[in-house]
């Protein structure tokens, strides 16, 4: 149970503490904020509303843990990362009860995104003592016109402290990706967490606390993003910036100045389906992509690009498979379960009444009950409806149908988004082609997107992001380059 074992120590009464300093603490502003569970749509959690003065010392602690931590031995922040993964693993039900309960995911989804965050933290730990352990030697007569009189020594060290934000849907594991990167290159990293999946996130933190990292190395804090939100963001102690989630992405990076960003901020995947293509795979795909969570993923099919031909087909057997789709509480590990608020839904069915009124073919009809709203495939869908350019973040998929893989192309590069895209055929010198015209940071041949597995490089174009995530680049990204030149009297060459 959620705040119950070893996770006792934070929740205070019904309430759950945030973390600072390497203690579980009450916020002084005596406010809390409440999670609404999306199935039931009652308050199911409180977490502190941290101020502004309490993010302060949060930012104190940090630089100072960090130039300590900096000293640390490769092998011990290792060492540390591998025993919170084991941590983090052995207490998954409780986490993944957590996931159930904020943000409506299946229980087996909720248990598998804990055991992934584990296997993340250790393969960043591992990855992080290989990358940080090497440096580069130049010689400087390589460049025209010089003699062998310098050597450059060059290696790789820390930012400083890490802000990490990361989404709603994946709050444990988007959470991980920014922490475990941070925390091997010699960063300390202050994460404030969605309101929606905050508990799960506290919870994930008092495992790396149970590892034994140093005092104020780590923090979490929680409250109203209209409160400290800015304050974190533009706070001068904040070296870089790892968010994850929508537009509010924006608006961060053009406030947070001269620190390196990472951002990935939606997509609106395009999924284009060639004549040739195996349709029982590009169907089978449609549904894992368009509905898995309840489409509520950045990496999902958001509209489908078929060729006229094989249009008719691909429809009545993505059909036939939406009728299957079980609809019901994520307790029960249904396919479908509720839209994580209730403005989330009133958005989809804003979406899904416009493409109505435009004319769309509804190949199931539209049902809603609270934040359950149950899968509807979009027919005939055309440019000028909302539907074909906005991310639902919903089980809604809309249909467009293409003359020429030209029309898929430019559909695809018409949007402001370009986080990844997928293109379904037999031949692969066409889906190459395809690949390369395609303005999305990835494109998956005959799959659906996804992020991952998370040392695979993920990276938007567009509005859909800032920088390359994936452990290996995360580890870099967090990282500067130092050199140091030893200046020789008169040149020196190895005879050999």
């Amino acid at each position: 149970m959620a705040g119950n074992g070893i996770f006792a120590e934070i929740l205070d009464g019904d309430v759950f503490k945030y973390y600072a300093d390497g203690e579980w603490k009450k916020s002084n502003s005596g406010k809390s904020v409440p999670i609404v569970n999306p199935t039931t749509r009652r308050t199911h959690y409180k977490v502190q509303a941290c101020s502004q003065e309490e993010v302060n010392k949060v930012m104190e602690a940090a630089k100072a843990a960090q130039k300590l931590w900096a000293k640390t031995p490769l092998w011990k922040r290792a060492e540390l990362l591998h025993k919170a993964a084991a941590i983090l693993k052995e207490h998954k039900a409780p986490i993944a009860e957590c996931l159930v309960k904020e943000i409506a995911k299946p229980a087996k989804d909720a248990v598998t995104e804990v055991i992934r965050s584990g296997d993340l933290v250790s393969y960043c730990a591992e990855e992080g003592v290989r990358i940080l352990g090497e440096g580069k030697f130049l010689v400087s007569d390589s460049f025209p016109g010089n003699e062998r009189t310098k050597y450059c020594l060059t290696s790789k060290i820390p930012l400083g402290v890490v802000l990490a934000i990361p989404p709603f849907n994946y709050p444990v594991n988007l959470a991980v990706s920014k922490i475990a990167p941070a925390l091997i290159a010699g960063n300390s990293l202050v994460l404030k967490p969605p309101t929606q999946g905050a508990v799960a996130a506290l919870h994930m933190v008092h495992c790396f606390h149970l590892a034994g990292f140093p005092k104020g190395l780590i923090s979490c804090v929680t409250g109203k993003g209209s409160e400290i939100g800015d304050f974190l963001t533009m706070h001068p102690a904040v070296n870089c910036i790892s968010f994850t989630g929508g537009d509010t992405g924006i608006s961060i990076s053009k406030k947070a100045g001269m620190i390196p960003l990472q951002m990935e901020l939606g997509g609106k995947d395009a999924c284009i389906v060639l004549e040739d293509a195996d349709l029982d795979l590009v169907a089978a795909n449609i549904i894992k992509g368009g509905f898995s969570y309840s489409g509520q993923r950045c990496t999902a099919v958001k509209v489908v690009l078929v060729m006229e031909s094989v249009a008719d087909s691909l429809v009545e057997k993505v059909k036939a498979k939406v009728v299957k789709l079980t609809v019901g509480p994520p307790e029960e590990n249904c396919d479908i379960t509720p839209v994580v608020s209730e403005s989330s839904a009133n958005f989809i069915e804003g979406l899904v009444m416009d493409a109505k009124q435009k004319g769309a073919t509804f190949c199931q009809e539209y049902r809603r009950e609270g934040n359950l709203i149950w899968p509807l495939l979009l027919d005939n869908v055309r440019p000028d409806m909302r539907i074909a350019w906005e991310e639902p973040f919903g089980p809604v998929l809309p249909v467009i149908r293409i003359g020429s893989v030209e029309e898929g192309i430019h559909h695809c590069n018409a949007s402001n988004f370009g986080l990844q895209g997928c293109v379904f055929t037999k031949d692969i010198n066409k889906a190459m082609l395809i690949s390369d015209a395609m303005e999305t940071g990835t494109v998956q041949i005959n799959s659906a997107p996804a992020r991952g597995p998370d040392h695979f490089p993920f990276q938007g174009f567009k509005d859909s992001g800032i920088g390359s995530q994936g452990i290996t680049n995360s580890i870099n990204m967090m990282t500067k380059v130092k050199s140091t030149v030893i200046n020789l009297p008169s040149p020196s060459y190895t005879m050999g």
